[in-house]
């Protein structure tokens, strides 16, 4: 398993080049494979999702609008309710989910939003986030969950080690992602309903840290997400890293003042995905042209041979070049 909630596909690898735009240069051919995903996307979820039953957990803690003078207060009031979340799974028998919550109530986390119920949310901070000068926040992609929240968390915490002690990170879980295989991970749709709520989170933030440069770093289906998000957002940079595609054509599409990068893994099996947007049944299924391309505008930087859940790994070229980004070091960092 990987950082981010999904283990490597195995794969027999074609002998071809890996640079974006060598592959699938027929319209037709794209079009079929999305079909194809499409089709399986459709199918196999139907029996995948009969084996999550709901667990029982509390509705969230009321904690209003935080601020400077009532962020520990916030914190305290999160993990007591990731306490009590974790007492009714277990409740419940489901040994699993009390576990993963259980680490959620210890007194060194902190959370600024916290929701067990179904496949959860969180949003979770990494340092001193009134005073940091710099703040980076990870919107993650597909089956990421409160099941699977210690890989999203270890890539954060990876990140804030590497950024120093006067920046801070933030893994926001703030939406329901999707299961990567499943029909909802080939359109926007959860990315519709989950932009409103990043930009909301993105303003508050700006209201506890008036001074801090953001970047909003955006992984997989999460690229989807920032880019949904990004029209007139008050952040300094927009990375997308293994992106299948974001739902626009290019940079100008984004309608945003921010910084615009993207980085993919020389083993990221994402390259072999379609870019491109078909009308099937109904619903525009893709996400159009690869960030990484010429043809999208963005600042391309190095990400190494990682693989899909590599990114931010301790000691990558993807980890120090993301780093750079939210330091604003980009004079010395690597590009693609």
């Amino acid at each position: 398993m990987g950082l981010w909630g999904r283990a490597e596909p195995a794969r027999v690898r074609p002998e071809r080049s890996r640079r974006p735009g060598r592959w699938g240069r027929s319209g037709r051919l794209r079009r079929g494979l999305l079909a194809a995903l499409v089709t399986g996307a459709v199918v196999i979820p139907v029996s995948a999702a009969a084996t999550h039953p709901e667990i029982p957990a509390p509705a969230p803690a009321r904690i209003g609008v935080v601020s400077t003078t009532t962020l520990d207060s916030a914190y305290a009031a999160n993990r007591a309710n990731a306490a009590e979340a974790s007492r009714m799974a277990a409740d419940h028998g489901d040994r699993s989910r009390a576990a993963a919550v259980r680490s959620m109530a210890d007194p060194s986390r902190h959370f600024l939003s916290f929701d067990a119920r179904g496949s959860g949310r969180a949003v979770e901070v990494f340092g001193d986030l009134a005073k940091a000068d710099r703040v980076a926040v990870l919107v993650p992609g597909s089956d990421t969950s409160l099941d699977t929240y210690g890989r999203f968390r270890a890539g954060a915490a990876a990140l804030h080690e590497r950024l120093g002690a006067r920046a801070a990170v933030v893994a926001w879980l703030g939406y329901e992602t999707p299961g990567t295989i499943s029909p909802e991970v080939l359109t926007t749709g959860r990315a519709k309903d989950a932009a409103p709520e990043l930009r909301d989170f993105i303003r508050e933030l700006r209201i506890l840290n008036g001074h801090t440069r953001i970047s909003l770093l955006c992984h997989s289906y999460g690229t989807v997400v920032g880019a949904r998000a990004a029209n007139g957002l008050d952040i300094s940079d927009l990375v997308f890293f293994g992106s299948p595609g974001t739902g626009v054509d290019s940079v100008a599409g984004l309608h945003t003042k921010a910084r615009v990068w993207a980085g993919r893994g020389g083993d990221d099996w994402i390259a072999d995905v379609p870019h491109a947007k078909a009308d099937l049944f109904g619903t525009t299924v893709g996400f159009g042209t690869d960030p990484v391309s010429p043809a999208f505008g963005a600042r391309v930087f190095a990400a190494g041979d990682g693989g899909h859940s590599d990114y931010l790994k301790p000691g990558s070229v993807s980890l120090a070049n993301l780093a750079r980004i939210v330091l604003g070091e980009t004079s010395e960092m690597t590009h693609g």
